[in-house]
């Protein structure tokens, strides 16, 4: 009895309907939208420097025009002759709000606010045990004396080996080590806007960006303050090296962008350069652990920039204990981080607010809920603060320990191939877990509050999300497709070439590798498992860096093609290139239904239209290379 004809189009809708389910589950309401700065909040802003203002003017401007404008605008930086970010200096208040209102209506303008400052967000505390940790963390120390066992039961002798991660009570309250043996964030640029980035003996194995001092206008990101080293340390502290601390993505590149001075303030056109800056020179998440209580249009507009570069950015939501969250974390575009402590409620400090997207581990250095007879703070290695010639494993607490949490699973989740900071973000949301106090509530909600915003950032269930919801999208479409080609053509009375091993493994590898591989190993596979679990575009894309995410030669039907035109004549080699390109037909499809791949030079519009439409291409050409 023959098919009915409905039949191969219904299993492939099917499939098609059920990979977009699985992948986007039951997402939690999106954030409001965050209201624009009221004018009451613009005057008080422009109370703080009143007589200065930052103008953002189109990057196309010419050196002649601004030459004749009647302004005296002076450079950031050097990097102003690239951005066009410039302060203006008036000798009164109302001349600068006049000619605010002039450049507001300029159309050579992007953007112009009053100038602020920025600070690492207040009521932050830095705490020593009750000696330093600098010779046990470094050289293993007593494990037997040093501490009291963890209340959490982590085993010190279990993967990482660094003798100081069993006092790291936060990074297992996101999630690890369960998420490295998924994921290491590698390859992944990382931007720490702060204080700079020392590279202190727990960084040794650490890869750096070149960074950038708007501080100063030099190259030289060092850290004179401590705070951007522990800050970059969570994100990608040197792990399993036998020596002090781990950090969330270790396999991720720290790019240093010092905006905050060794007092730990900094203005805020510095930082909108930074932002700029970092996503002009590969930056794939940006982390500051800053802020202020003013809006800065220069800062929204910087942010609008990065995240239509493909950036995720991620900022603390301040420090106030307050219902207002600080700029830039308040503004859109960026994922707002509120600060628990160890029993998973949210800390006295933290602040709070309808803006808030997710929390993450802040600590508090005044309590020692662990029972491990050291401070509950985030610990990390740098230098000291206040002795800059000097490092040690500090316990620091903020919501700037809690944000670079978030930045390092944001790389994670960029490592595995998630590439839209929106699709990024929305992990991070998906899979983010209710806190211990609201389980214990009956909790049902998919936002949990405005203190936590969507749960508690967990970056093992981020990657298995990523790792086999992808995995199993890919493999299942560019199955569905090579069934629907194979059905469809014998349905027309055309015979097929017979497919066997050579075809099934050429189609795995076109689209996810054996993606379920890592989940067989107790820490992170060695390389070549993570070449065998990802795809063909994917490893491509690994091997040729940052800059090749989102190559459109690389999201299309081009390889199948080229290697169909060179080897179609040997019929042996057809099974296998019908495969390949059934799975490269599922890779592209599944990135147009997931939307989680920016296609450079492609409008944001068009992306889903590029990948399905390539995918249709390379479904087609497979089909006609496995005709008889």
């Amino acid at each position: 009895m023959a098919m009915p004809r409905i039949v191969p189009w219904g299993l492939f809708a099917a499939v098609l309907a059920g990979t977009s389910a699985l992948w986007h589950g039951l997402r939690p309401p999106a954030p409001a939208a965050r209201p624009e700065p009221t004018p009451e909040e613009r005057a008080e802003a422009a109370g703080l420097h009143p007589t200065r203002l930052i103008i953002d003017y189109r990057d196309d401007i010419s050196t002649q025009y601004l030459a004749q404008t009647p302004y005296q605008e002076q450079p950031v930086s050097d990097y102003s002759a690239v951005d066009r970010v410039y302060r203006a200096e008036f000798r009164t208040a109302d001349e600068a709000t006049s000619a605010l209102r002039a450049l507001a209506r300029d159309t050579h303008v992007e953007s112009v606010d009053y100038d602020s400052d920025a600070f690492i967000p207040p009521n932050e505390a830095i705490a020593v045990g009750k000696t330093s940790l600098e010779q046990e963390c470094n050289q293993g120390g007593d494990k037997a004396a040093g501490a009291a066992t963890p209340a959490d039961g982590s085993n010190p002798t279990a993967y990482p080996n660094d003798p100081c991660y069993r006092y790291q009570w936060h990074l297992r309250q996101v999630g690890m080590p369960e998420a490295w043996k998924l994921g290491q964030g590698t390859g992944v640029v990382v931007a720490v806007i702060d204080t700079g980035v020392s590279r202190v003996a727990d960084l040794a194995d650490t890869t750096f960006a070149p960074g950038f001092n708007f501080f100063s206008n030099t190259p030289n990101a060092d850290d004179d303050h401590g705070h951007g080293t522990h800050v970059a340390g969570t994100i990608a502290q040197s792990t399993n090296n036998g020596r002090g601390v781990a950090g969330v993505a270790f396999g991720a590149t720290i790019m240093p962008i010092k905006v905050l001075s060794a007092s730990g303030s900094g203005s805020m056109a510095g930082i909108a350069q930074g932002i700029r800056w970092a996503a002009d020179h590969g930056a794939q998440v940006i982390n500051m652990s800053l802020g202020g209580r003013f809006p800065v249009a220069t800062i929204g507009s910087a942010v609008k920039y990065a995240r239509a570069k493909g950036v995720t950015v991620v900022a603390a939501a301040g420090n106030d204990g307050a219902g207002r969250v600080s700029y830039p974390a308040r503004y859109p575009g960026v994922v707002a981080v509120a600060a628990t402590q160890f029993d998973e409620t949210t800390t006295f400090y933290s602040n709070w607010g309808r803006e808030i997207d997710i929390a993450a581990p802040g600590g508090n250095v005044r309590v020692d809920q662990n029972g491990d007879g050291q401070p509950d703070g985030v610990l990390q290695h740098t230098i000291v603060p206040g002795d800059i010639k000097r490092t040690d494993y500090l316990w620091f607490m903020g919501t700037s320990m809690a944000s670079p949490h978030v930045a390092g699973v944001a790389a994670l989740i960029v490592g595995a191939g998630i590439r839209k900071p929106d699709a990024v973000e929305q992990v991070l949301l998906d899979t983010a877990r209710k806190p211990k106090t609201k389980e214990a509530a009956g909790a049902t909600d998919a936002r949990v509050d405005d203190h936590y915003g969507a749960g508690v950032v967990d970056a093992a269930a981020a990657l298995r999300k990523v790792r086999a919801g992808r995995g199993a999208g890919e493999m299942g479409i560019g199955c569905g497709l090579a069934l629907l080609g194979v059905c469809l053509l014998r349905r027309r009375g055309r015979p097929t070439d017979r497919l066997g091993l050579g075809f099934l493994l050429a189609l795995v590898a076109g689209s996810s590798g054996l993606f379920l591989l890592p989940f067989f190993f107790d820490g992170p596979p060695p390389p070549v498992v993570n070449i065998l679990s990802s795809g063909f575009t994917m490893n491509i894309s690994n091997v040729l860096g940052p800059n090749a995410y989102g190559n459109p030669l690389l999201w299309s039907a081009i390889a199948p093609l080229v290697l169909t035109v060179l080897f179609y004549g040997v019929g042996r080699l057809r099974p296998i290139l019908a495969g390949f390109g059934f799975g490269i037909a599922g890779t592209l499809l599944f990135a147009a239904l997931a939307g989680i791949v920016d296609v450079r030079y492609v409008p944001d519009f068009l992306d889903r239209f590029w990948l399905g439409a390539h995918a249709t291409v390379a479904a087609i050409f497979a089909s006609a290379v496995i005709r008889k």
